[in-house]
Formats: C-alpha cells, structure tokens, sequence
C-alpha cells in the first residue's frame, strides 16, 4: 500500500485582483514574496505562514490558498505565467476528507489579520469591498475635472469628479477605488490597477446623486527626478466631462473614520494624501448642525500655498469647527517647515488629543513622512508629561492609530 501524500496548504496571490501595489512584498518579514514584470509571487519553501501580508493586503489577493501535495506546489515559474489562480483540484491524500475541525483551523489561518493591522475604530460604518472586479468592473462617468493647484507651479494636482448611474458603489471616508488604464503596456498586457483614495463623504461629492471624487497628480517623473509618463494619473488629469472610466473595488476596511458622538479626529497629511481627509472633514461639516463631533485638527504640508490641494475651501471653514495647521517648506524669504515641525509646536494639544481615548489619528502620504511624525509625536508627549512608547502599541490595539502612506 502506497503511503499517503502528505498535503499542505500553499499561499499563494490572485493575478485577478491584485493591484501591484508591492505591500506584500515590503511587509513580508523573511522575503518570501517577489515578483516580475507580470505578477507577485509566493516562494513555497521559503513562506512560514505567518499572515503578516495578509492584514495589510488593499484588495484581499494575498489572502488565497490551495491545498497541494508538499512534494508538487506550484512553481514560481507556473504563478508567473497566470492570469488567474487555478482552479481548486482534489488531491489524493489516502486518507479521510478534513474535519469540521479543519476546516476551521484551515478558516482561521486563512483569514489570521484580516481587517487589517489595526483594526476600524469601533464605531465605522460597515465597509462594503471588491465589489467590482478586473473581470467585471464597474464604468463611472467623469463630471467634473478642476484643477486644484496654482497655473504657476509645477505639482498639477485635479479633483475629478465621477459619477455611477445606476450602478451601486458605496464607498466610506478612507476607502479607495481602482482605475483601469486604457490600452495596454509594453508587453502587450493590460495596464495594472492604480489605487486611488475617495476624496469626497459617503453621501458623494454632491449629496442625493450617485458619485464620488478623487484627488489625483499628475506624474511627469520618478521619486528620483527622472522623466516619466504616469500612465494612470494621465489618463485621469486630461478626463474630459462625458469621458467613461473602469473602476474596480472598493478597497480598504480599516482607515475609516468613527462615527461616535463626541469622537475626535487629528489628521496627518501631505499633497494627495488630503484624500480621505477631505472626505473626513467634508462629512463632519455636512453634519455640522447636529453637534455631534468632538475635535477636528489638520496638519496639511506642502511646498508652497499654490501647491496645497484644497487650499481655497479650507480657509473658509469655521475656525471652531476645525484647526488647521499648514506646513510650507519652499516659501521664498521664510525657514522650511514641514508637518513634522508644526505638530511640535502645538505639542500641548497633540499630547492631549494623542491620550484621549476617543481621538482618532490618520496619517496619509508619502512613505518618508511616516517617521518623522512619529518621532514629532514623541518629542510632543516627552515635552508633556505623556509616555509615547507606551501610548503607541495602546493606540493600535484600540484602533485609534492609522497609516496608509505609499
């Protein structure tokens, strides 16, 4: 009698929903995830299971599995040749089918961190997600494209407005959608989903219809100043009113605002990462009249005035409905002052909010900026009496601490 094929489940990513964004790859501890020019990939002998890339994971493709022979997984060679997973296949085990029990021990594994690392504050709206896919995506139309920044400067950023018809889109502040690019890229294939955050409240850019909004800068060159063409963020910048886009989502189930009465919100944020907070901010001033919101503090950075997303409209809102703080780091005949500086000089209030268990933080932008706060952070409760590295791990354990920078 032939002895048994040992079976295991082998991690793997879905080519159909994942967007390239290479989370996966940055947050895998032990550099069991690569990729080429096609698809991103798991590394059978070398992935421990340890789900870390899963809670992070926008779309939910790094959370597939399927069970294989341990001697016979799927190559690399074979997952870089997919368009789509392969199909679930009955395996030989000479043995009995799982137990209840494992299936769910099997369930648990599987879905270990989703919701992310942090999870949505208590209070969030249900987040509806991928409820449109590559395969069948939903087709907006653009109403309204403004640019948002200063003729004069060279960081073209646009509002662009997008509108659903009849189709059903329900997004909340902090989720993103995904635009597919027209055409196709040099190999033939087509162009990968960008990821773009919702700009505007759940009730839409303009309440009672089906749309939302975006912020979007157009890309002419690389972080490292080289010339390059953004495919997706030029395709958007030059949408005119009529024009069709294929959106896919919504993503995300964990930067989501709270709904509690008496809840406060500080925000962290640079160029297009005013994204969500705009949708944030836009849905507490809507509802302004019913009092119900605590806190509103706005550190926004920039280079100059000209170039701050949203500037016009911020400046015109209430003084105590929320307290805007504003970075310039390229202002002629002035010190360069960036985020990081104006939340130490309001140190007393950030320490205070930063310990009020019913304030919420959200830091949105790029990636470099996210040290920088933190340590502005700890200089602001070292300075008042407040322990940072003891308030940090309870933030996240009481989902009070959010991060989406890229």
């Amino acid at each position: 009698m032939n002895a048994p094929t040992e079976l295991v489940r082998q991690h793997l990513i879905d080519p159909e929903i994942c967007i390239r964004c290479n989370t996966c790859e940055e947050t895998c501890p032990i550099d069991a995830i690569t990729h080429d020019s096609r698809n991103y990939v798991v590394k059978f002998e070398v992935c421990e299971g340890c789900n870390q890339c899963i809670a992070p994971c926008p779309t939910g493709a790094i959370d597939s599995w399927r069970r294989v022979a341990k001697d016979k997984p799927y190559t690399l060679e074979e997952q870089f040749g997919w368009d789509e997973l392969p199909p679930e296949t009955e395996v030989d085990a000479g043995g009995a089918a799982d137990t209840p029990e494992d299936v769910v021990r099997i369930t648990a594994e599987a879905t270990a961190g989703q919701g992310g690392q942090v999870a949505p504050p208590w209070s969030a709206a249900h987040p509806y997600l991928n409820l449109y896919g590559l395969a069948r995506p939903a087709v907006a139309t653009c109403t309204g494209n403004f640019r948002l920044t200063a003729e004069d400067t060279s960081s073209e950023i646009h509002h662009i407005v997008l509108d659903f018809g009849n189709t059903a889109f329900p997004v909340l502040e902090g989720q993103s959608i995904g635009v597919i690019p027209p055409g196709e890229d040099a190999n033939g294939k087509p162009h990968h989903v960008r990821l773009y955050s919702v700009a505007s409240p759940r009730n839409g850019e303009r309440p009672g219809y089906n749309n939302l909004s975006i912020t979007v800068k157009r890309v002419t060159e690389d972080r490292d100043g080289r010339p390059v063409r953004g495919v997706a963020s030029n395709f958007l910048c030059d949408l005119r009113k009529g024009d069709q886009v294929k959106i896919v989502g919504p993503y995300g189930a964990t930067f989501l605002m709270p709904n509690h009465p008496g809840s406060s919100i500080m925000m962290i944020c640079t160029g297009t990462g005013s994204a969500p907070m705009r949708a944030m901010t836009e849905r507490r001033r809507r509802r302004i009249a019913l009092k119900e919101g605590g806190d509103l503090m706005l550190f926004f950075g920039a280079r100059t005035p000209g170039e701050l997303p949203y500037f016009g409209p911020l400046m015109k809102l209430p003084k105590d409905f929320i307290d805007i703080n504003l970075a310039f780091s390229r202002v002629p005949e002035k010190p360069k002052q960036y985020v990081q500086d104006m939340i130490r000089a309001r140190g007393d209030k950030v320490a205070r909010l930063l310990a009020d268990g019913n304030c919420y933080i959200y830091i949105c932008g790029l990636k470099g900026m996210e040290k920088g706060v933190e340590e502005a952070f700890a200089d602001a409760c070292r300075a008042h009496g407040v322990d940072w590295d003891g308030l940090l791990p309870q933030l996240r354990a009481q989902s009070r601490y959010h991060v989406e920078t890229y």
